[in-house]
């Protein structure tokens, strides 16, 4: 055997113990295909008009850290915000801005009845689920949501809206909050979703 062929057999050995022990290490039930990544995505938003107002509906997952489920597990209320910008193009400046929108939610665990409360810091409604994972589905789950009055919209004019989503650390109590400056997995917030604004 040469050199070359020996050095890679020893590599090859080497890389399979170190998969056998990351294996051997996971938790049972583990697999590949049940690893999510933390974070937050807007898989869809539409919007429709019905009587001079646009209604919003989106679908919006919520992966949330480790350290955001396990504050959340102790009794720390997390909010969660989404941010609406309605504007209209133009070609020669930059986008005009015709209406900005905040929703507020705040997800909190109350460990005596065992359950998710989901709150609209809009409107005060309260939503009381079972379990996590009902929660946060509800939570990403937005339907007729009153967008905008069509009276505000120009005709022949061309307009979209965008939509983020994200944890609002600023809403942590204080000592989670500094802590939550410097370490990763609090900072969640997805990417800007854009869609057209038909009228």
């Amino acid at each position: 055997m040469t050199g070359l062929a020996r050095h890679n057999t020893f590599w090859l050995r080497g890389r399979a113990l170190i998969m056998g022990l990351m294996l051997a290490y996971l938790p049972v039930g583990f697999t590949t295909a049940s690893v999510q990544a933390e974070g937050i995505e807007i898989n869809n938003v539409e919007t429709r008009l019905v009587e001079n107002v646009y209604w919003l509906n989106a679908d919006i997952d919520f992966n949330f850290s480790n350290k955001t489920l396990d504050a959340l597990k102790n009794g720390v209320p997390i909010t969660i915000e989404l941010n609406i910008v309605v504007s209209r193009h133009r070609d020669y400046l930059w986008d005009e801005t015709i209406a900005t929108l905040q929703q507020r939610y705040q997800l909190q665990y109350h460990a005596l009845t065992k359950q998710y409360l989901l709150k609209n810091l809009n409107s005060t409604s309260i939503q009381s689920h079972s379990s996590l994972k009902t929660a946060l589905a509800a939570l990403g789950n937005i339907i007729n949501f009153p967008l905008l009055d069509k009276n505000l919209l120009e005709d022949h004019q061309q307009y979209s809206a965008r939509m983020r989503a994200s944890v609002d650390v600023e809403a942590l109590p204080v000592p989670l909050r500094l802590l939550a400056y410097i370490t990763s997995g609090w900072r969640l917030s997805s990417e800007w979703y854009e869609w057209p604004l038909k009228h």
